[in-house]
Order: C-alpha cells, then sequence, then structure tokens
C-alpha cells in the first residue's frame, strides 16, 4: 500500500505587498495609479457592459506582462469558490429573460445567466485592477500622492495630510497584522485539546479559545502599534510621512492617454454599434 503524496499548499493572498521590479508600471506615480483606477470605477459603475469589462481586462493583463508580475503572486482557488459560482450560474439561469434556447421542447432563458455572468467578470477585473495597484505600488509612495490630490480640499480646512498618513499607515500594518494574526492561529493549532464528550464542554472550550485569540490579536496589535510609533518618532514626526515629493512625469501622460484612449473606444462601441445590435437581439 503506497503512501498518500503530500498534499500542495495553497498560494495565499499576496497584497499590499509590492512585487520585486523596476519596471514602468513600478515607476508610475501611486497618484496616477489611484486615479486610473477611480475613473475606471466610475466606468464601469455606470456602464458595466461587456465591452468595457473586457477593455479593462485588457489593459490589467497588458499592465500585468508590463510589470513581469508572476504567476505564483496569484491565489489558489478553493473547491468551495468553484461549487458557489456554479450554483450561482445554475440559480441565476432560473430567472430567464433573453435570449431563449430551445431544447427540444423546453425553452431556456440565458438572460439570468448571463447577468450572473457579467457581474462574476465584473468583480474579477476589479479586483485585479486593486491587485495590480497593489504590486507595483509601494506603501510608502501612498501617502505623498494622497496628500497632494487632496491639496484643493485644504482651503476647505480638510486635514488632508492626517487623512493620508492614516491611510499610509493602516496599509502598512494590515500585510503586518495578517503575519501576527497567522501565527498565533497556527500556535493555537499546536496546543493539546482536552477531550471532553459533553457538547456544553466544548463550546464552552471554542467560546474561552475565541476569547483568548481575541486578547493574543488585540495584545499583537498594540506591541507593533507603540514599535510603530517609536520609529515615526525617531525618523521625524507624522508629518514626514505624506511630506515626501511626488508628481506626475511623462510616463504618467502617456498612461492616462492610453487608459482614456482604450476606454474611450470600449464606450463608443458600447454605446453605438456593439450594443445596439445587442438590444435588437
Amino acid at each position: 500500500m503506497t503512501a498518500a503524496a503530500p498534499r500542495k499548499p495553497r498560494r495565499q493572498v499576496v497584497l499590499l505587498r509590492p512585487v520585486p521590479g523596476d519596471t514602468v508600471m513600478h515607476r508610475l506615480w501611486a497618484g496616477s495609479k489611484l486615479l486610473i483606477v477611480a475613473g475606471i470605477g466610475v466606468l464601469l459603475t455606470f456602464y458595466p457592459g461587456w465591452v468595457p469589462i473586457g477593455a479593462v481586462a485588457l489593459l490589467v493583463v497588458a499592465g500585468a506582462m508590463l510589470a513581469r508580475i508572476p504567476r505564483g503572486v496569484l491565489p489558489s482557488i478553493p473547491g468551495w469558490l468553484w461549487f458557489l459560482l456554479l450554483l450561482g450560474g445554475v440559480t441565476a439561469t432560473f430567472a430567464g429573460g433573453s435570449p431563449v434556447v430551445g431544447i427540444g421542447s423546453v425553452e431556456i432563458g440565458l438572460g439570468g445567466l448571463l447577468n450572473f455572468l457579467r457581474i462574476t467578470a465584473l468583480s474579477i477585473v476589479l479586483l485585479g485592477l486593486g491587485a495590480m495597484v497593489s504590486w507595483t505600488t509601494n506603501v510608502a509612495e501612498v501617502a505623498p500622492a494622497v496628500a497632494k490630490l487632496g491639496r484643493p480640499l485644504r482651503s476647505l480646512r480638510i486635514p488632508v495630510d492626517d487623512w493620508a498618513v492614516t491611510l499610509a499607515l493602516a496599509l502598512r500594518a494590515f500585510p503586518m497584522l495578517v503575519d501576527e494574526f497567522s501565527v498565533l492561529y497556527a500556535a493555537r493549532r499546536l496546543r493539546p485539546r482536552e477531550v471532553d464528550g459533553s457538547r456544553r464542554s466544548r463550546l464552552r472550550q471554542r467560546a474561552s479559545g475565541l476569547i483568548d485569540m481575541l486578547a493574543a490579536a488585540v495584545t499583537v496589535a498594540l506591541r507593533r502599534a507603540d514599535e510603530m510609533g517609536d520609529a515615526i518618532t525617531a525618523r521625524g514626526g507624522a508629518g514626514q510621512i505624506s511630506a515626501a515629493p511626488s508628481g506626475p512625469k511623462r510616463r504618467d501622460w502617456v498612461a492616462f492617454a492610453v487608459v482614456i484612449l482604450v476606454c474611450g473606444i470600449a464606450l463608443a462601441l458600447e454605446l453605438t454599434i456593439l450594443g445596439t445590435s445587442g438590444s435588437r437581439r
């Protein structure tokens, strides 16, 4: 009897950590990436058609190729997610709608299924767009970019610099806390469990374990916050985080032009040729 093959570990989600590299995508200004993501989000909010979704997907794929993003950063998709997608597609098919496909004497409307697939594709494209920004942007560049973009709001006495520093610290602390919580969870699983046949005792043990995990997580977060505060004070205070000089350069304007051109062509096709033919069908 042969031993079972070792189970291949799943790749975790790599977010808020830039992929090492010095490509044109990495050298783009962080504010340009934020503006492009905001503009594409507005476009897909008002015109979530297949053509704009495909155009944005093309931009994401092209950006990933330019940034030389390796396949190893993509997370493994669990089996239960595929099952939920299949269940959602089958359920959406019951909604019917045009186009209608006839199978023998049975007519099946595929409108609900197509809407479900379109929403799924839209979600994947938006996730890929956010991941591209995360993989090609250093967290230290976000605060100066946000401070520069929000400069017009300073005349309204809005604390733009404080908001930028808060955002930068949150983005910097999130992956660090995720690692800490993973270590705590792994250490918790290594602890021996008391075997008790009473259901009430098992529930009490689970509640006690959850409370211990929450207490440990709060303690770790406070310790990390204290260390980060000391590091910020040693480097000149929180004002230095958003005071770094930043701004768009020539490559940023080229990126704006390419995105506007691709999205403009996709929107024109959606509103004229392809949109009209789709409504006729």
